[in-house]
């Protein structure tokens, strides 16, 4: 009977162990929980109207908002140089002509969760690691000329569904430089 039991609780305790697998949540602050919320934001900004505070309302706070890359005029000049300025959209030709009295600034909010799933034991000693992430990740560029929005584009990934399958047939022998290291 105990030899029955100690045999139950290994099997129950090798069924359980992808609970002991890690995983991780990714968040870059921003008022918005879904990809919707931030677009729908976005959709508010409207070019050559919106100033800096009501930016601020609808959560694009250049001042304030973590992670927000800043980009001079000289940066959106790089990014449009192949593009002749006659074909430029009117809010990025004014960007360029004010100069030093433009700053582009760009939003990454973002929400993603990494799971890993599979084998608690191929995964710990490095055979085989199978991952799963979901979420969402929204990018907004806003132009500003003399505190207004004169341009502005977004792109983004509105549902994250990724898997990943890293299989290593050595397993932790698999790394590279692990030899090198041992060797030392």
């Amino acid at each position: 009977m105990l030899i029955r039991l100690a045999f139950a609780g290994v099997l129950s305790l090798l069924a359980g162990c992808s609970a002991l697998l890690p995983s991780a949540r990714e968040t870059v602050e921003s008022p918005w929980q879904t990809f919707a919320e931030a677009k729908t934001a976005y959709d508010k900004i409207i070019p050559d109207k919106t100033t800096v505070e009501e930016l601020k309302k609808l959560g694009y706070d250049i001042k304030t908002s973590p992670n927000v890359k800043i980009l001079n005029y000289l940066d959106i000049a790089a990014t449009v140089q192949s593009i002749p300025m006659a074909e430029l959209d009117p809010g990025l030709q004014a960007c360029l002509r004010a100069r030093n009295d433009c700053r582009s600034y760009v939003f990454e909010p973002k929400r993603t969760h990494t799971r890993r799933i599979g084998s608690f034991w191929l995964d710990i000693f490095n055979f085989r690691r199978k991952s799963h992430e979901t979420g969402w990740q929204f990018k907004a560029l806003l132009v500003l000329v003399n505190e207004h929005v004169s341009y502005k584009l977004w792109s983004g990934d509105p549902q994250i569904d990724e898997h990943r399958d890293l299989r290593n047939p050595l397993g932790p022998l698999q790394e590279p430089g692990f030899i090198l290291n041992r060797i030392r």
